[in-house]
């Protein structure tokens, strides 16, 4: 199960690893020469923060990735989600990894060209991600040459069909947003491998304890 943006910010980083989540995920962007971490959007150069109907103050303390790399447990497998199309993002990403090796790291991009900077990395997984139809035809255009490490796809563009595609082009078959328990059960019967939800906290243990009763 993979923790949604609880990433982004060290409070929710630490209430995942309470939750004994194995993957968090984080978003990273490039802004002002660094790379922050955090959900909400620039405008431009601009440096107020906005998503849909979200204003933050520019004034308030940016979280950078050094920090974050830090503070992450050892145990914690960090899913770094690359946003924009600067290419300065993933060649920053791939410095701050080499100077803070991790036993096991995940980035993930919508903008698959960000990876070129990233293929020498060691226990590095680089994830596509596809959000609409377009980009899932793309993707198997792309994977019909050659498997990639993994994908994560919406999952409104899954079905048993298409994980079972998914997973002979794929190391690694990841979906978004996994709400409910009927969500983990299906898609889990669907060969599904990762769970991105915003609601670890809650369906961690569910899910866990419905493993452990049948077990028994």
């Amino acid at each position: 199960m993979v923790a949604h943006r609880a990433g982004n910010d060290l409070r929710s980083l630490r209430r995942a690893e309470s939750a004994r989540v194995a993957v968090v995920e984080a978003d990273l962007h490039w802004f002002a020469g660094r790379v922050e971490v955090r959900h909400l959007k620039t405008v431009g150069p601009i440096p107020l923060l906005w998503d849909k109907w979200t204003l933050a103050s520019p004034r308030i303390p940016r979280l950078l990735l050094d920090e974050l790399l830090r503070s992450a447990a050892p145990s914690t497998t960090l899913m770094l989600d690359l946003k924009g199309r600067d290419h300065r993002l993933p060649a920053a990403v791939a410095a701050a990894l080499r100077d803070q090796p991790r036993e096991s790291t995940v980035c993930c991009s919508r903008n698959w060209a960000l990876f070129d900077e990233m293929h020498d990395l060691d226990g590095v997984r680089l994830i596509h991600s596809v959000g609409n139809a377009r980009q899932f035809h793309a993707l198997r255009r792309r994977t019909a040459r050659r498997p990639v490490d993994g994908v994560s796809v919406h999952k409104k563009l899954l079905s048993p069909t298409r994980v079972a595609d998914l997973r002979r082009r794929a190391g690694l078959v990841m979906t978004w947003p996994v709400q409910t328990l009927a969500d983990v059960r299906r898609l889990v019967s669907w060969g599904v491998d990762g769970l991105i939800t915003e609601h670890h906290e809650v369906l961690a243990p569910m899910l866990r304890r419905t493993a452990t009763r049948e077990a028994c």
